[in-house]
C-alpha cells in the first residue's frame, strides 16, 4: 500500500436546520463562512477555521450518511485502488469540486471516511 495522507482536510456535521446552524457558528462563535461549491444544490455552509474547513451539511434526499472526517492524500486515485484492494467500498463523489477528485468510504467501524486529492487531469 502507498497511500500518503497529507493532511486532514475538514470535518463535516450534519444538522436539521441550517439557519440555527448559522447563527451558532457564524454569529454566535464568529466563524468566517467561505463560499461552497456551485455543484452542491442542498443546503449547507462552509467555514473556514484557518487550517481545516467546518463543513456544515442541511438535510437532503437522498442522504448520504452521517457526519465524516476529509484527508487529503498526494494521489487519490493510487489511494482509492489501495482502498478497494483492502476489501473496502469505494463511491465516487457526484458533486464537483473544481481542481479536486474524492470519494466515500467506511472504516471497519462504519464511520464515514471522505478522501480527496488533486483532480487528475485527462
Amino acid at each position: 500500500m502507498s497511500i500518503k495522507v497529507q493532511k486532514l482536510d475538514h470535518v463535516a456535521l450534519d444538522v436539521m436546520d441550517v439557519d440555527k446552524a448559522e447563527s451558532f457558528y457564524g454569529t454566535l462563535l464568529g466563524l468566517k463562512e467561505i463560499p461552497r461549491p456551485e455543484s452542491f444544490d442542498f443546503p449547507g455552509l462552509w467555514y473556514d477555521l484557518g487550517n481545516i474547513v467546518l463543513h456544515i451539511v442541511g438535510p437532503r434526499k437522498p442522504a448520504m450518511g452521517k457526519h465524516h472526517i476529509a484527508f487529503w492524500v498526494e494521489d487519490i486515485h493510487q489511494c482509492a485502488e489501495d482502498v478497494l484492494e483492502a476489501g473496502f467500498e469505494v463511491k465516487w463523489d457526484p458533486y464537483k469540486i473544481l481542481g479536486v477528485d474524492r470519494f466515500f468510504t467506511s472504516d471497519p467501524e462504519g464511520n464515514r471516511i471522505e478522501i480527496q486529492g488533486a483532480e487528475r487531469i485527462q
